[in-house]
């Protein structure tokens, strides 16, 4: 089973017409994608990068459908439609016109309103437990380095025994936000005032005998699409940079409730689509060369950078995965529902999840447990329980792996022996699979719901204040996405929930997967469904050419660099529905086993 971007380096040109019935070069007289070398480890698949399919297209097309959905657009807009629907979403009508046709029983009902558990009466823990590691006991260091870059759970037993006070730990982040920003460029708003006075706060009620838990007096960093009120909150996008929210996101109240210290609102992609936003490129503190992924940008670099103790991210299809991968943090996505989204930019309402981004596996569940819950302005939040035991043994646990997807790019050999890794550490490894269906075919789902989310945004033209106007942004894809099938979107949703009930199987075999991260089947796949992720370093691989998350432009080449780099990488575990807690466990198992997450970037 290859990826797109697979397809697209190693096929030759003249296979493409074999393959794909009717090809774009037959019919369009467009010629495919030109072959080029793999891309290197750790780059994510891209938007429009499928081989071209569908029939002959020309603005006239275009111009005449436009009559019909009441929608316009410019000539201009009309030639960049007609040159990059054949690779990015003609191919997207593939389970019906083929090659890999996908029948729908009768009585398969869509998944529109959905609940990942899928009328399962008990899904994930039957009780509520969390008992964290205990923090061994250490001294403050005497460099304000080495406090930045100390765990959530280390600063919380310094802030807790008194010997760190919480105005001296968010006064730290703060110099550093301000020192490295100008470099990384991942912060839009800082709350400078307002995190000082929330520090004083935290220091009075700790004096006072009241402590809240371990995330109370600790600096944090939100994506810039939480609501915060009375700070802006600018979703990275032109159009809403003036935005300021009056109320506070449901996520922001749980932090506020556990003692937290908001110290910058932080950039991501352009509503939430990779890491350029009005102020320019958020790039990678471990190579500033090239960006920081998306679209959780901000997050991942400024933690990777030690800007901040931790983030909050979110991910509708890898925003939290990829920024992760290529910073070296560490990100939990929560099962879909785990986490309520109310006061948070919509771009998928059946997929979009909020999650933090540390530098250690169990930091991620000491933020989650703050976190979770329901809240009345999100019908898609569950009341689920949260089970997770440190001490808990692992020996015996079933993890799953595709064995194919082992040995193919994307994967690495730090992929394989992170399998080796937790053979050694008692787990069994088994071997799982899945039909060979075309799950791209799902994106029709995130595209259409994403066109929706900001119909009036594309329809006013505001969203041509978009600094980035690329056939793969948001500003065509909302356009073109204007002209998908309506009958399409419902047979796409029935499919949704086939490929649930297959998940369902594969993670009633095992406990958790082990996956190439960046696994362009399974971002699809698991986002889809809802499974919670941990994305972990686990190693560090050599790239000579910088990275990026758009499709390859022949007039803007990437980089080179002038001789190979060291950056880090990772491997993401699946779990079952609302079982994170078996993520954390195996994750932080994992992480000490290969004893590479204390490593920081040059420079910070």
């Amino acid at each position: 089973m290859k990826t797109r971007r697979d397809f697209l380096t190693q096929a030759p040109v003249g296979l493409l017409g074999a393959v794909v019935a009717g090809s774009a070069a037959a019919q369009t007289g467009a010629q495919p994608p030109a072959t080029s070398t793999p891309p290197p480890p750790g780059s994510p698949g891209a938007f429009n990068t499928a081989p071209p399919v569908g029939p002959k297209l020309d603005t006239a097309t275009f111009a005449q459908a436009e009559k019909l959905m009441q929608v316009t657009m410019t000539e201009p807009q009309r030639a960049m439609a007609v040159a990059n629907w054949p690779t990015s979403l003609a191919g997207l009508l593939e389970r019906r016109t083929g090659p890999r046709k996908v029948a729908l029983e009768e009585g398969l009902a869509p998944a529109t309103t959905w609940f990942p558990a899928m009328g399962r009466a008990q899904v994930g823990p039957t009780r509520n437990r969390f008992m964290s590691s205990k923090v061994a006991e250490m001294p403050l260091p005497a460099k304000d380095e080495d406090i930045a870059f100390a765990s959530v759970a280390q600063l919380g037993a310094w802030i807790r025994t008194r010997q760190l006070t919480s105005t001296r730990l968010t006064k730290l982040y703060l110099e550093r936000l301000k020192r490295f920003d100008p470099q990384l460029r991942c912060v839009i708003t800082l709350c400078e005032s307002h995190a000082l006075e929330q520090a004083a706060q935290a220091d009075r009620e700790i004096a006072a005998g009241h402590y809240r838990g371990p995330l109370h007096g600790i600096p944090w960093g939100a994506k810039d699409l939480l609501d915060t009120a009375g700070i802006p909150t600018t979703y990275g996008a032109e159009p809403f940079k003036h935005r300021v929210p009056k109320g506070d996101g449901a996520v922001t109240r749980k932090l506020n409730a556990a003692g937290a210290v908001l110290v910058a609102k932080l950039s991501l992609g352009a509503l939430a689509l990779n890491d350029i936003w009005f102020g320019g490129q958020t790039m990678n503190p471990w190579l500033p060369q090239e960006g920081a992924s998306g679209s959780s940008a901000g997050p991942a670099a400024a933690t990777a950078a030690g800007l901040v103790a931790f983030a909050i991210g979110s991910e509708t299809q890898g925003s939290i995965i990829s920024p992760c991968m290529r910073c070296g943090t560490t990100g939990l996505r929560p099962t879909y529902g785990r986490v309520p989204r109310t006061g948070a930019m919509t771009l998928c309402w059946t997929m979009d999840k909020l999650g933090p981004i540390t530098r250690s596996v169990e930091d991620t569940l000491l933020v989650l447990q703050a976190i979770h819950g329901t809240d009345p302005g999100d019908t898609a939040s569950v009341a689920a329980y949260l089970d997770y035991d440190a001490d808990a043994s692992i020996k015996g646990l079933k993890v799953g792996y595709f064995p194919a997807w082992m040995q193919e790019a994307p994967a690495t050999d730090l992929d394989r022996a992170a399998l080796d890794h937790l053979r050694a550490l008692g787990l069994v490894p088994t071997e799982v699979s899945l039909p060979g269906w075309p799950y791209d075919d799902l994106n029709l789902l995130l595209f259409a719901e994403a066109a929706a989310a900001f119909e009036e945004l594309t329809l006013s033209g505001q969203v041509e204040q978009l600094s980035e106007q690329t056939p793969d942004a948001w500003p065509n894809l909302f356009r073109e996405a204007r002209f998908l099938s309506a009958v399409d979107f419902v047979q796409a949703d029935r499919l949704r929930r086939k490929v649930a009930a297959e998940m369902a199987r594969v993670m009633g075999e095992v406990d958790l997967l082990l996956v190439p991260s960046l696994r362009d089947e399974m971002m699809v796949i698991s986002n889809m469904t809802g499974q919670p992720a941990l994305t972990l370093r686990t190693g560090f691989v050599e790239v000579s050419q910088v990275r990026s998350d758009w499709a390859p432009d022949p007039k803007h080449p990437r980089p080179t660099l002038a001789k190979p780099h060291r950056v880090p990488y990772g491997v993401t575990l699946v779990g079952r529905l609302f079982e994170e807690g078996t993520l954390g466990r195996v994750g932080s198992a994992l992480e000490a086993k290969v004893a590479v997450a204390g490593e920081r970037p040059v420079g910070f």
